[in-house]
């Protein structure tokens, strides 16, 4: 029996010890092991955070963008930036199937999926590099990956095309944690409304805080004003222009929105670096401070509350939890002006 640790630990090839997420240094060797899943790779959709750092280092040239990428994978093997440390995912069809895992989970040879787990901790090789596409951070390839036996995943849906699917998956953990986090009547700050996590994350704080709450967007400039406002997410939602770097504006911002309180609940879905003031310092002693951006720097972030005396929960981004696939792709299928959007940005 060739079977590996179910989390991957047999493919790190530096430093010996740690999971594939925080290796320097994994296998990229395509001949899987028996509990692992192989996958002809279509596309990766590049973390936010990684794909901006990157092209400002390549000074937009896409040459060098793809140079970049390559070189990254050919040293790690896995698209792991090793500035911000993030992935991102990829879509593709199962190619194999390790014999302990064959007819034991609901996949089969053929199947599309899109993985739920960062291409910072996943095997991928890279053949050739097709098109790139650096207004969605998607880049399209010939390659394969390899999928591990703790690996999450989303078969694609029918109902829905495959580059829309892929662009709501890409970011599902952002707005399903606004689903468990958010509760009615409550105020919600959300910088970087605008985004792609942003926009889900604004349409489902609505739907939660219902009429007699608050959910105040922070975006950059009039043109993602106009963006957010063709959404129409109903009068629930305050648009916002501001610098996400500058803690105290933002601050005063959100309070002038919300009858001059602290709010319940912030969610950081930019892709700048220092923006962990901004998301710490409009909410309440006992809120909750969510930081979905990759771009966080989490000592700033706990130094820095403990700097202004903030009592408040704050939670790394985790792109996984329960129901997050399902919950995103819904609401893609319920707000038609969402998924018009969406299509029209991303897919």
């Amino acid at each position: 029996m060739n079977k590996g640790c179910k989390y991957g630990t047999h493919r790190v090839i530096e430093p010996k010890g740690v999971l594939p997420q925080p290796a320097l240094k994994i296998s990229n060797d395509m001949n899987i092991y028996d509990n692992e899943i192989l996958i002809d790779v279509q596309a990766l959709n590049i973390d936010s955070a990684s794909f901006t750092q990157i092209e400002e280092e390549a000074g937009h040239d896409i040459e060098k963008i793809k140079a970049k990428i390559l070189e990254i994978v050919a040293e790690r093997g896995k698209m792991q930036n090793p500035v911000t440390g993030s992935g991102g995912m990829l879509i593709g069809t199962i190619e194999k199937i390790g014999k302990e895992l064959d007819g034991k989970i609901d996949l089969k040879v053929g199947d599309k999926i899109a993985t739920l787990v960062s291409l910072s901790l996943t095997p991928l090789k890279i053949e050739e590099i097709i098109d790139i596409k650096p207004e969605i951070d998607r880049v399209q390839i010939k390659g394969k990956a390899v999928l591990f036996e703790s690996g999450i995943y989303a078969k694609l849906p029918e109902d829905m095309e495959e580059t829309l699917a892929l662009a709501a998956l890409d970011v599902a953990g952002a707005p399903a944690q606004v689903a468990k986090l958010v509760k009615p009547c409550e105020s919600v700050v959300i910088l970087g409304g605008a985004g792609k996590s942003g926009m889900l994350c604004c349409y489902e704080a609505v739907k939660r805080v219902g009429p007699t709450g608050k959910v105040i967007a922070l975006v950059r400039d009039e043109n993602e004003a106009a963006r957010l406002k063709k959404l129409d997410f109903g009068p629930t939602l305050e648009i916002v222009i501001g610098d996400a770097t500058k803690p105290v504006e933002v601050m005063e911002k959100a309070l002038a929105h919300n009858d001059g309180k602290e709010v319940d609940v912030s969610f950081n879905c930019v892709n700048v670096q220092n923006t962990e003031m901004s998301t710490i310092l409009p909410v309440r002693d006992g809120g909750t401070v969510y930081f979905f951006s990759m771009a966080t720097g989490f000592a700033k972030a706990a130094l820095g509350a403990e700097g202004v005396g903030k009592d408040v929960t704050m939670m790394v981004g985790n792109g996984y939890t329960i129901g997050h696939a399902e919950i995103t792709l819904q609401e893609i299928r319920e707000n038609e002006n969402l998924r018009k959007m969406f299509t029209e940005l991303y897919a």
